[in-house]
Protein backbone atom coordinates (compact mmCIF):
# COMPACT_ATOMS: atom_id res chain seq x y z
CA UNK A 1 0.00 0.00 0.00
CA UNK A 2 2.73 2.09 0.87
CA UNK A 3 4.53 1.57 -2.44
CA UNK A 4 1.02 2.17 -4.30
CA UNK A 5 1.17 5.57 -2.25
CA UNK A 6 4.61 6.58 -3.20
CA UNK A 7 3.73 5.26 -7.17
CA UNK A 8 0.38 7.97 -6.87
CA UNK A 9 2.40 10.69 -5.31
CA UNK A 10 5.57 10.73 -7.67
CA UNK A 11 2.90 10.34 -10.72
CA UNK A 12 1.24 13.20 -9.90
CA UNK A 13 4.41 15.35 -9.12
CA UNK A 14 5.48 14.32 -12.67
CA UNK A 15 1.77 14.98 -14.59
CA UNK A 16 2.13 18.82 -12.50
CA UNK A 17 5.97 19.02 -14.00
CA UNK A 18 4.43 18.17 -17.97
CA UNK A 19 1.49 20.66 -17.15
CA UNK A 20 3.58 23.29 -16.25
CA UNK A 21 5.86 22.96 -18.69
CA UNK A 22 3.44 23.09 -21.69
CA UNK A 23 2.25 26.58 -20.23
CA UNK A 24 5.58 27.84 -20.32
CA UNK A 25 6.97 30.27 -22.59
CA UNK A 26 9.39 29.08 -25.27
CA UNK A 27 10.54 32.37 -26.91
CA UNK A 28 14.35 32.77 -27.58
CA UNK A 29 16.24 36.02 -28.02
CA UNK A 30 13.89 37.66 -26.25
CA UNK A 31 12.24 41.06 -25.42
CA UNK A 32 9.80 43.18 -23.64
CA UNK A 33 8.14 46.26 -24.82
CA UNK A 34 5.97 48.44 -22.44
CA UNK A 35 3.23 50.83 -23.44
CA UNK A 36 -0.10 51.31 -21.98
CA UNK A 37 0.20 49.13 -18.46
CA UNK A 38 0.30 46.54 -20.60
CA UNK A 39 3.55 44.15 -21.45
CA UNK A 40 4.12 42.75 -24.97
CA UNK A 41 6.67 39.55 -25.29
CA UNK A 42 8.10 38.65 -28.71
CA UNK A 43 11.41 36.41 -29.87
CA UNK A 44 12.94 34.25 -31.30
CA UNK A 45 9.94 31.34 -32.00
CA UNK A 46 10.70 27.76 -30.42
CA UNK A 47 10.05 24.29 -32.22
CA UNK A 48 6.48 25.13 -31.93
CA UNK A 49 5.48 25.00 -35.47
CA UNK A 50 3.28 27.80 -37.61
CA UNK A 51 4.07 30.05 -39.88
CA UNK A 52 7.44 31.75 -39.64
CA UNK A 53 8.18 34.71 -37.92
CA UNK A 54 7.36 36.69 -34.94
CA UNK A 55 3.95 36.18 -32.62
CA UNK A 56 3.13 38.92 -29.74
CA UNK A 57 2.27 37.91 -25.86
CA UNK A 58 0.72 40.32 -23.48
CA UNK A 59 0.56 40.32 -19.84
CA UNK A 60 -0.20 42.51 -16.96
CA UNK A 61 2.32 41.29 -13.90
CA UNK A 62 4.89 39.73 -16.23
CA UNK A 63 3.98 36.10 -14.79
CA UNK A 64 0.64 35.55 -17.20
CA UNK A 65 0.67 35.69 -20.91
CA UNK A 66 -2.09 35.62 -24.03
CA UNK A 67 -1.97 36.36 -27.21
CA UNK A 68 -3.90 40.08 -27.35
CA UNK A 69 -7.17 40.20 -27.37
CA UNK A 70 -7.02 42.03 -30.62
CA UNK A 71 -3.99 40.44 -32.33
CA UNK A 72 -4.67 39.64 -36.51
CA UNK A 73 -4.38 36.05 -35.44
CA UNK A 74 -4.70 33.44 -32.82
CA UNK A 75 -1.05 33.47 -32.99
CA UNK A 76 -0.89 36.30 -32.11
CA UNK A 77 1.59 37.02 -35.52
CA UNK A 78 3.04 40.19 -36.04
CA UNK A 79 5.53 39.49 -38.91
CA UNK A 80 5.08 36.51 -41.41
CA UNK A 81 7.61 35.30 -43.72
CA UNK A 82 7.08 36.30 -47.03
CA UNK A 83 4.35 39.02 -46.08
CA UNK A 84 6.37 42.04 -47.64
CA UNK A 85 9.50 40.68 -45.31
CA UNK A 86 12.81 39.63 -45.64
CA UNK A 87 13.85 36.63 -44.71
CA UNK A 88 12.99 32.52 -46.29
CA UNK A 89 14.12 31.04 -42.57
CA UNK A 90 15.95 31.77 -39.31
CA UNK A 91 13.81 34.58 -37.96
CA UNK A 92 15.67 35.46 -34.68
CA UNK A 93 15.93 38.32 -32.08
CA UNK A 94 13.59 40.81 -33.04
CA UNK A 95 13.26 44.39 -30.98
CA UNK A 96 10.39 46.76 -30.98
CA UNK A 97 10.21 50.71 -30.91
CA UNK A 98 8.29 53.22 -31.71
CA UNK A 99 9.62 56.77 -33.26
CA UNK A 100 6.92 59.96 -33.72
CA UNK A 101 4.31 57.33 -33.72
CA UNK A 102 5.23 54.73 -35.94
CA UNK A 103 6.46 51.15 -34.73
CA UNK A 104 9.45 49.56 -36.06
CA UNK A 105 10.42 45.89 -35.75
CA UNK A 106 14.20 44.90 -36.44
CA UNK A 107 14.80 40.94 -36.62
CA UNK A 108 17.31 39.06 -37.96
CA UNK A 109 16.48 36.59 -40.82
CA UNK A 110 18.87 34.56 -43.43
CA UNK A 111 21.56 35.68 -41.25
CA UNK A 112 20.71 39.42 -42.22
CA UNK A 113 19.45 42.67 -39.87
CA UNK A 114 15.99 43.97 -41.25
CA UNK A 115 13.70 46.40 -40.56
CA UNK A 116 10.24 46.17 -40.95
CA UNK A 117 7.28 49.07 -39.71
CA UNK A 118 3.45 49.51 -38.29
CA UNK A 119 0.83 51.81 -38.17
CA UNK A 120 0.05 49.38 -34.78
CA UNK A 121 2.13 47.81 -32.06
CA UNK A 122 0.47 44.46 -32.63
CA UNK A 123 1.57 44.49 -36.25
CA UNK A 124 1.52 43.96 -39.02
CA UNK A 125 4.62 44.64 -39.94
CA UNK A 126 5.96 44.83 -43.38
CA UNK A 127 8.87 46.42 -45.59
CA UNK A 128 8.06 49.06 -48.37
CA UNK A 129 11.05 47.92 -50.03
CA UNK A 130 11.82 44.04 -49.07
CA UNK A 131 15.98 43.91 -48.35
CA UNK A 132 18.05 43.89 -45.60
CA UNK A 133 19.61 46.41 -43.66
CA UNK A 134 23.41 46.05 -44.80
CA UNK A 135 23.47 43.43 -47.07
CA UNK A 136 27.55 43.39 -47.84
CA UNK A 137 28.17 40.52 -45.38
CA UNK A 138 26.45 38.82 -42.83
CA UNK A 139 25.48 40.07 -39.61
CA UNK A 140 22.60 39.44 -36.77
CA UNK A 141 20.95 40.15 -33.20
CA UNK A 142 20.36 43.85 -33.87
CA UNK A 143 19.58 45.99 -31.72
CA UNK A 144 18.84 50.01 -32.06
CA UNK A 145 19.17 52.88 -29.77
CA UNK A 146 18.79 56.23 -29.95
CA UNK A 147 20.73 58.85 -27.72
CA UNK A 148 19.44 62.11 -26.18
CA UNK A 149 20.37 63.76 -28.67
CA UNK A 150 17.92 61.79 -31.34
CA UNK A 151 21.02 59.99 -33.05
CA UNK A 152 19.89 56.55 -33.72
CA UNK A 153 23.09 53.34 -33.69
CA UNK A 154 22.61 50.18 -34.62
CA UNK A 155 24.23 47.20 -32.47
CA UNK A 156 24.30 43.95 -34.05
CA UNK A 157 26.88 41.23 -34.42
CA UNK A 158 29.13 40.17 -37.19
CA UNK A 159 31.00 37.16 -38.05
CA UNK A 160 35.39 37.52 -38.46
CA UNK A 161 36.65 34.19 -37.04
CA UNK A 162 34.00 34.30 -34.39
CA UNK A 163 30.96 36.54 -33.37
CA UNK A 164 31.27 40.21 -32.48
CA UNK A 165 29.52 43.39 -31.78
CA UNK A 166 29.54 46.12 -34.22
CA UNK A 167 28.04 49.43 -33.57
CA UNK A 168 27.49 52.03 -36.44
CA UNK A 169 25.00 55.11 -36.59
CA UNK A 170 21.57 54.43 -38.22
CA UNK A 171 19.53 56.20 -40.72
CA UNK A 172 15.46 55.45 -39.93
CA UNK A 173 14.30 57.30 -42.52
CA UNK A 174 16.23 54.93 -45.00
CA UNK A 175 16.74 52.02 -43.11
CA UNK A 176 20.58 52.35 -43.28
CA UNK A 177 23.67 52.31 -41.20
CA UNK A 178 26.86 54.98 -42.27
CA UNK A 179 29.40 52.61 -42.77
CA UNK A 180 31.87 55.07 -42.53
CA UNK A 181 30.88 54.51 -38.38
CA UNK A 182 31.17 51.16 -38.54
CA UNK A 183 33.02 50.30 -35.12
CA UNK A 184 33.74 46.96 -33.59
CA UNK A 185 33.31 47.63 -29.74
CA UNK A 186 35.79 45.11 -28.20
CA UNK A 187 37.69 41.54 -27.99
CA UNK A 188 37.22 38.37 -25.96
CA UNK A 189 38.75 39.15 -22.96
CA UNK A 190 37.16 37.77 -20.08
CA UNK A 191 37.34 34.43 -18.44
CA UNK A 192 33.36 34.07 -18.41
CA UNK A 193 33.63 35.04 -21.99
CA UNK A 194 34.70 31.33 -23.22
CA UNK A 195 34.56 28.32 -20.55
CA UNK A 196 35.95 24.83 -21.69
CA UNK A 197 32.33 23.80 -21.25
CA UNK A 198 31.48 24.17 -24.79
CA UNK A 199 34.60 24.93 -27.63
CA UNK A 200 33.78 27.50 -29.90
CA UNK A 201 35.24 30.92 -31.80
CA UNK A 202 34.72 33.83 -29.69
CA UNK A 203 31.37 34.83 -29.39
CA UNK A 204 29.31 38.14 -27.67
CA UNK A 205 26.42 38.67 -29.19
CA UNK A 206 22.80 39.99 -28.06
CA UNK A 207 23.43 43.70 -27.15
CA UNK A 208 21.10 46.13 -25.22
CA UNK A 209 21.90 49.55 -24.89
CA UNK A 210 20.97 52.00 -22.25
CA UNK A 211 22.17 55.47 -21.38
CA UNK A 212 22.20 56.87 -17.73
CA UNK A 213 24.01 60.04 -16.41
CA UNK A 214 25.97 60.25 -19.45
CA UNK A 215 27.36 57.05 -19.53
CA UNK A 216 26.58 53.78 -22.16
CA UNK A 217 26.10 50.75 -21.09
CA UNK A 218 26.46 47.71 -23.15
CA UNK A 219 24.85 44.48 -22.04
CA UNK A 220 25.75 41.35 -24.18
CA UNK A 221 25.79 37.63 -24.06
CA UNK A 222 29.33 35.54 -24.37
CA UNK A 223 30.04 31.63 -25.10
CA UNK A 224 28.48 29.87 -27.55
CA UNK A 225 24.38 29.53 -27.10
CA UNK A 226 24.60 25.42 -26.16
CA UNK A 227 27.03 26.29 -23.34
CA UNK A 228 25.69 25.88 -20.36
CA UNK A 229 27.95 28.90 -19.43
CA UNK A 230 26.27 30.87 -21.94
CA UNK A 231 25.74 34.28 -19.38
CA UNK A 232 25.32 37.69 -19.46
CA UNK A 233 27.85 41.02 -18.50
CA UNK A 234 27.84 44.48 -19.39
CA UNK A 235 30.47 47.26 -20.32
CA UNK A 236 30.36 51.05 -19.74
CA UNK A 237 31.79 53.92 -22.05
CA UNK A 238 31.58 58.10 -22.29
CA UNK A 239 30.41 57.26 -26.05
CA UNK A 240 28.26 55.03 -28.04
CA UNK A 241 31.24 54.44 -30.04
CA UNK A 242 33.11 53.36 -26.96
CA UNK A 243 36.25 52.47 -25.96
CA UNK A 244 34.21 50.29 -23.60
CA UNK A 245 35.53 48.97 -19.93
CA UNK A 246 33.87 45.73 -19.00
CA UNK A 247 32.20 45.27 -15.60
CA UNK A 248 34.95 43.54 -13.60
CA UNK A 249 31.99 41.51 -12.09
CA UNK A 250 31.19 40.06 -14.80
CA UNK A 251 29.07 37.56 -15.65
CA UNK A 252 25.55 39.13 -13.89
CA UNK A 253 23.29 36.37 -15.07
CA UNK A 254 24.63 32.88 -15.10
CA UNK A 255 23.98 29.67 -13.91
CA UNK A 256 25.49 29.84 -10.99
CA UNK A 257 23.47 33.21 -10.12
CA UNK A 258 20.11 32.11 -11.36
CA UNK A 259 20.07 29.21 -11.40
CA UNK A 260 19.42 27.04 -14.56
CA UNK A 261 21.69 26.86 -17.52
CA UNK A 262 22.37 28.92 -20.57
CA UNK A 263 21.12 32.12 -19.48
CA UNK A 264 21.77 34.74 -21.77
CA UNK A 265 20.46 36.74 -24.96
CA UNK A 266 17.47 38.95 -24.04
CA UNK A 267 16.81 42.53 -22.94
CA UNK A 268 16.85 45.14 -20.57
CA UNK A 269 13.57 47.10 -19.73
CA UNK A 270 11.96 49.00 -16.80
CA UNK A 271 8.51 47.74 -15.44
CA UNK A 272 5.59 49.33 -15.12
CA UNK A 273 6.03 49.48 -11.35
CA UNK A 274 9.76 51.40 -12.27
CA UNK A 275 11.10 48.23 -11.25
CA UNK A 276 14.76 47.39 -13.92
CA UNK A 277 14.25 43.73 -15.49
CA UNK A 278 16.13 41.44 -17.82
CA UNK A 279 14.07 39.13 -19.93
CA UNK A 280 16.03 36.20 -21.14
CA UNK A 281 15.84 32.34 -22.11
CA UNK A 282 17.55 29.74 -20.72
CA UNK A 283 18.22 26.17 -21.82
CA UNK A 284 14.95 23.62 -22.00
CA UNK A 285 16.71 20.74 -19.12
CA UNK A 286 20.10 19.72 -17.93
CA UNK A 287 20.67 17.77 -20.89
CA UNK A 288 18.70 19.56 -23.44
CA UNK A 289 18.95 22.83 -24.68
CA UNK A 290 16.00 23.32 -26.92
CA UNK A 291 13.73 24.46 -26.94
CA UNK A 292 14.38 27.11 -24.90
CA UNK A 293 12.51 28.59 -22.21
CA UNK A 294 11.90 32.11 -21.31
CA UNK A 295 12.82 33.71 -17.73
CA UNK A 296 12.66 37.38 -16.53
CA UNK A 297 14.38 38.54 -13.39
CA UNK A 298 14.33 41.83 -11.63
CA UNK A 299 17.64 43.96 -11.96
CA UNK A 300 19.48 45.97 -9.11
CA UNK A 301 21.02 49.36 -10.14
CA UNK A 302 23.48 51.16 -7.60
CA UNK A 303 25.44 54.08 -7.92
CA UNK A 304 28.76 54.01 -6.98
CA UNK A 305 30.15 57.42 -6.09
CA UNK A 306 33.76 56.61 -5.80
CA UNK A 307 33.76 55.26 -10.08
CA UNK A 308 30.80 57.32 -11.32
CA UNK A 309 29.29 54.79 -13.18
CA UNK A 310 26.19 52.45 -12.07
CA UNK A 311 27.11 48.60 -11.08
CA UNK A 312 24.37 46.16 -12.25
CA UNK A 313 23.19 42.88 -10.87
CA UNK A 314 20.19 40.61 -10.05
CA UNK A 315 17.91 39.35 -7.81
CA UNK A 316 18.64 35.61 -9.08
CA UNK A 317 16.13 34.45 -6.30
CA UNK A 318 13.41 35.97 -7.44
CA UNK A 319 13.59 34.28 -11.06
CA UNK A 320 10.16 34.65 -12.66
CA UNK A 321 8.64 31.78 -15.05
CA UNK A 322 5.98 33.35 -17.48
CA UNK A 323 2.95 31.23 -18.05
CA UNK A 324 0.04 30.75 -20.87
CA UNK A 325 -3.08 31.91 -19.67
CA UNK A 326 -5.43 28.92 -19.76
CA UNK A 327 -7.75 29.01 -21.75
Amino acid sequence: MKALLIYLILSLTALQASAQAKQEIFFADVTIYVEGGNYYLTGSKGGNGGPQGFALLESKDLKTWAVPAKATDSLGMILTKGDHTFGTKGFWAPQILNDKGTYYLTYTADEQTALAQSTSLLGPYRQKEVRPIDGSQKNIDSYLFKDTDGTYYLYCVRFNKGNYLYVAEFDLKTGTIKPQTLKRCFEQTQAWEATPNYQSAPIMEGPTVIKLRNKYYLFYSANHFQNIDYAIGYAVADSPYGPWVKYNGNPIIHRSIVGENGSGHGDLFEGIDKQLYYVYHIHNSSDKVGPRRTRIVPVVEQWDEKAGVYRFSVKGDEVIVPVMAKK
